[in-house]
């Protein structure tokens, strides 16, 4: 059963790869055609084309050294998550850690290929913008939620009750027993 977890997590992460490489390439080369930066997709959704030369919403933005120690993190944690894959015990947990995977690859290689990682998910509501991101963003983030609701919460509804305390003995019944 461990190796169909493998398997599974795997091809989330390749999922997850592919999806997030073809939505920037494709939203890149849509946004070479935009008059405006910012690209009215939806009521709250809008578009816009972002260069990410930083970690989590551009913050610490990185020269070419930071680029490289960048993509040697996530390559880094792409692989400890690989490892630790190879150990999941539930699909839950596969799943979880594939989109991590795939989100941490789909990122590193923007980084190698351009230089930066490109954003492009723009959503607001009632005057309020939140981060630009995109698809390996969103997998990291849910993939992390998951894992912390299968350790905290999904595990937890599968274990056997736990057995009550026992009560205590008064001195007859310990010296009958």
């Amino acid at each position: 059963m461990g190796r169909r977890h493998i398997l599974f997590g795997l091809l989330v992460a390749v999922l997850v790869l592919v999806a997030d490489q073809a939505t920037k390439s494709l939203v890149l080369a849509w946004s070479r055609q935009w008059v405006d930066p910012l690209h009215t997709v939806a009521p709250g959704l809008d578009f816009v084309a972002l260069w990410n030369s930083g970690i989590s919403y551009g913050l610490f933005p990185q020269g070419e050294t930071g680029r490289w120690v960048l993509v040697a993190i996530k390559v880094a944690a792409a692989l400890l998550f690989t490892v630790w894959l190879t150990r999941s015990r539930g699909r839950l947990e596969a799943f979880s850690l594939g989109l991590l995977i795939g989100g941490a690859i789909g990122n590193a290689v923007d980084r190698v290929v351009y230089g930066a990682v490109f954003d492009f998910v723009s959503l607001h509501a009632m005057g309020y913008r939140w981060y630009v991101f995109n698809v390996a963003d969103v997998a990291v983030v849910v993939g992390v939620g998951l894992l912390l609701y299968d350790a905290f919460l999904g595990r937890a509804s599968k274990l056997p009750p736990s057995v009550p305390p026992m009560a205590a003995k008064s001195e007859a019944e310990r010296e009958r027993s």
